[in-house]
């Protein structure tokens, strides 16, 4: 078979590798892949950032954004069966450490993650834990399938804290999650979704998606911006996905006091913070990672499975995993929203 994989460190280092076919072990299932989304942390690979050199071992298959049909069972697996058509929860956790233990399984103290610590899904047939697999309705199409890993993290991030009903919004960065997110405020009952990218084809597809308004956090000062739509009253939620220390200020300026300040994307760096700011803010900080394990998956595979969410407008590209470099290349010039890879069979 064949796998788009990390050969070597450094900026790049993509191509295509052929392989063996896998098997599936105890516990395990083997997947024929149908389709494989290319993500913000396959960016990162591509351009080795430190804690994924310090991770990973290569060459390693990348891509953990998947939807395919299982074809083979290990020995134990039991509840899920051949021809099973199945998303993948990205944590491979671990299910005795402390977090596991008490229902935080998405942030298990070992987790590991198909395309780092094992090879992933941007192959012909991907192989990991029968415990990571989501059932989807045979009907689903599988390029939507792929998404619903992503997805899980925009409605995590508008449930968490006070929720996003009733509320006024921000969506700060509108990458695929980003804007996955707008329409995930705008189902789950926002009062005002904005939203803020300084890339216009984001902007443009967050208004599609469902907000109120778009801003270039370059061209205009964010937080004056969203007072100006507030009535300056400034945002209940502001959601930081753009991991920009200008963005994660601005995010925070546009927040009322009181308010729920959620981080999705963090600084690359450390920076400096004014406590004494926060403090008088007095906003309330929540870390967002991952999904809730499997409470976020059936709370957004509702959305998608009964058509209030359609995320058909983040698929801005369908590449045959031949060409899934150029993939890298279509985001890497701000041409791409989500790519979405389909092996050649």
């Amino acid at each position: 078979m064949f796998g788009l994989s990390k050969i070597e460190s450094g900026v790049g280092g993509i191509a295509l590798t052929e392989h063996a076919v896998p098997d599936a072990g105890p516990g395990e299932i083997r997947l024929k892949v149908a389709a494989a989304g290319i993500c913000g942390t396959d960016m990162q690979i591509y351009h080795w950032a430190p804690r994924m050199a310090r991770r990973m071992a290569l060459p390693r298959i990348l891509g953990h954004e998947v939807s395919g049909v299982i074809d083979q069972l290990g020995d134990g697996v039991e509840d899920l069966a051949i021809g099973d058509h199945v998303s993948l929860e990205s944590h491979i956790f671990c299910g005795t450490c402390d977090p596991c233990r008490r229902d935080r399984a998405h942030l298990c103290e070992a987790t590991q993650y198909p395309g780092i610590d094992i090879d992933g899904a941007f192959a012909d047939y991907v192989v990991v834990p029968a415990r990571i697999a989501w059932r989807n309705p045979a009907e689903l199409p599988h390029e939507i399938a792929a998404m619903l890993e992503p997805f899980g993290i925009a409605v995590h991030a508008c449930l968490e804290g006070s929720g996003v009903a009733d509320l006024r919004v921000l969506i700060n960065g509108c990458g695929p999650i980003g804007l996955m997110a707008v329409a995930a405020a705008r189902a789950l009952g926002a009062r005002q979704v904005i939203a803020a990218d300084p890339n216009a084809l984001r902007r443009n597809q967050a208004e599609q998606m469902g907000a109120d308004y778009s801003f270039n956090p370059v061209a205009v000062d964010l937080a004056a911006a969203v007072g100006d739509v507030t009535g300056q009253v400034g945002v209940d939620v502001a959601i930081e996905f753009s991991g920009q220390e200008a963005g994660f200020r601005a995010a925070m300026a546009s927040l009322t006091k009181g308010g729920d300040f959620r981080l999705v994307g963090a600084p690359a760096h450390p920076m400096e913070l004014d406590l004494t700011q926060w403090l008088l803010r007095c906003p309330t900080i929540i870390n967002i990672h991952g999904r809730r394990i499997w409470r976020t998956w059936e709370q957004s595979t509702e959305l998608v499975y009964n058509n209030k969410v359609d995320l058909v407008p983040v698929m801005s590209h369908q590449l045959p995993l031949a060409e899934g470099a150029r993939g890298f290349e279509l985001i890497l010039q701000g041409e791409a929203l989500k790519p979405i890879l389909v092996p050649n069979g």
